[in-house]
């Protein structure tokens, strides 16, 4: 890409992003993104993506598309974070990751905790940055895993003790004054651009912000920008400016520039989409069900539970109370296959018992909203003090992909046997999606359990596929999906029939909804 400097006759320099009302109106249930929507509301707190994560993996389970990362250099107070901005608002797209380079501050030792309490420590030189734990989170958020951000106080100059967990990027906008300056950063950076802002006017938004966010003197500040920043500036960070794809003199108000940054952006996305259901369905098929599956015996209890829940004339209470048997049996039908060993007790009668205890560190539950949730009660009843996750997955019906919304899962979840709960599966497309994400954050794929009540044999077989070494566990096997990838002959809808709510016309069983918190 060539180097290319935009300039325009909009005279501002810089633009806050416009206010917006914080009154959220409750969404309607929904399985598809509306396109005429935005696909994200923003309040004075957070902001709410309204608009899914595609599949980022393939239908073998691996990663196929790495996130496009978008690198900002520039000085001080240049207007990199509001471009940044500009460009997140601009894109239109969710899942978007703005990581910082301020956040990568190493941490002083008291000797330049003294230096810096008088401005005399050097932050603007390259060996004040931990580049070598930057470039190694950027690479794995890059490819699409769960990465631990350091939280830097400029006011103690050291790092926060609650680490920012981050996650589920499709584009990440990386930006910082030396963000050209490591050889191995630029590698991972896909497109780079330069922020070109008079040194005058950097000084006067420098002094506005070291002073009213960070506690800064008026004297302190220009001391240390004339003994360290300028200089840096000249010295290590202009002189990148030659390695930039694009130079955007004027920062945030230079809206030419942004447009062109974001149809870039757009035309590398649109080269990176996958379609995963599809290469399910034409996959697989007439093949032995693996070895990694295990299906409740087809007990006259078990059979006579499905045969209610089955029937579309059940009520909605005898549809609950026996599937809430079933749960049970299944819960604990997946707990036999955790790992135990020898553990030898004494019994009230003074006698030695050699039993079994868990051997591992802890037991995890996920649940696949909405209808997974339904399967927590029989956990909890069976696993005291169980930690509970959960992950929002609907299906775009433009695009018949599944769509990853919510996540929310435990601390250290990586050294935990976890239990996936979804009570249908049928292409098993929503299924793969929650267990990449949980690969993504480090669970070890053998100490996954996939348990659900019911499923296709197209949903084993590609989960099976994907991730060989997840144990899979249910109380029936149906044969077929017809081309509205329902289970046939199947049980409906779950989540409608179990909490009384109207399914659309276009519902697939792998549909999952907006959690009722």
């Amino acid at each position: 890409m060539h180097s290319i400097t935009l300039n325009t006759n909009d005279g501002s320099l810089d633009r806050l992003l416009p206010s917006v009302s914080t009154g959220l109106s409750p969404r309607k249930r929904t399985t598809s993104q509306c396109k005429s929507e935005p696909p994200l509301l923003r309040t004075s707190k957070r902001t709410i993506y309204t608009a899914g994560r595609p599949p980022w993996y393939n239908e073998h389970g691996t990663q196929s598309k790495e996130a496009f990362v978008i690198g900002l250099c520039g000085g001080s107070a240049s207007g990199k974070t509001t471009v940044a901005r500009k460009i997140i608002e601009a894109l239109d797209v969710p899942w978007v990751v703005l990581l910082s380079m301020d956040s990568f501050y190493k941490v002083l030792s008291p000797e330049q905790q003294t230096l810096a309490a008088s401005n005399d420590y050097n932050f603007d030189h390259p060996d004040a940055f931990d580049f070598d734990l930057l470039t190694h989170i950027l690479r794995k958020l890059k490819q699409g895993k769960s990465v631990k951000i350091p939280v830097y106080d400029f006011t103690t100059h050291g790092r926060q003790k609650e680490w920012k967990t981050v996650y589920g990027a499709s584009v990440i906008i990386f930006e910082g004054i030396m963000s050209f300056v490591d050889k191995e950063l630029l590698k991972l950076l896909d497109m780079k651009i330069f922020v070109d802002t008079d040194s005058d006017i950097r000084l006067v938004r420098r002094l506005r912000r070291d002073i009213s966010e960070r506690g800064r003197d008026i004297v302190g500040v220009i001391k240390q920008y004339n003994k360290f920043v300028k200089p840096a500036f000249e010295q290590y960070i202009e002189p990148t400016m030659r390695l930039a794809d694009i130079v955007v003199p004027r920062g945030g108000g230079n809206m030419v520039a942004i447009d062109l940054i974001v149809q870039h952006v757009h035309s590398q996305l649109e080269k990176r989409e996958l379609s995963v259901r599809a290469a399910l369905a034409s996959a697989h098929q007439a093949q032995p069900l693996p070895q990694t599956l295990s299906v409740l015996e087809s007990t006259p209890q078990v059979r006579g539970m499905h045969t209610i829940i089955r029937n579309k004339e059940t009520s909605r209470d005898e549809f609950i109370f026996y599937s809430k048997r079933l749960m049970r049996l299944l819960i604990e039908r997946a707990l036999s296959f955790l790992p135990s060993q020898i553990h030898v007790v004494q019994t009230p009668q003074g006698e030695d018992y050699e039993g079994r205890t868990f051997h591992g560190k802890r037991i995890t539950g996920v649940s696949i909203l909405r209808a997974g949730e339904t399967m927590e009660p029989a956990l909890r009843a069976v696993c005291k003090d169980v930690r509970i996750g959960k992950i929002l997955i609907q299906t775009n019906q433009d695009t018949g992909e599944p769509e990853l919304h919510y996540l929310r899962l435990p601390k250290d979840i990586s050294e935990d046997h976890v239990i996936l709960m979804d009570c249908t599966v049928s292409t098993g497309a929503a299924a793969m999606m929650a267990v990449r994400v949980l690969l993504d954050h480090d669970v070890q794929e053998d100490k996954i359990l996939l348990v659900s009540l019911l499923m296709a044999e197209m949903g084993v077989h590609s989960v099976a596929y994907a991730f060989p070494q997840v144990k899979i566990i249910t109380t029936a096997v149906d044969k077929k999906v017809n081309d509205l990838f329902h289970i046939i002959p199947g049980i409906g809808n779950f989540g409608d029939r179990y909490f009384g709510t109207d399914a659309p016309p276009d519902w697939s069983d792998e549909e999952m909804d907006e959690p009722s918190y």
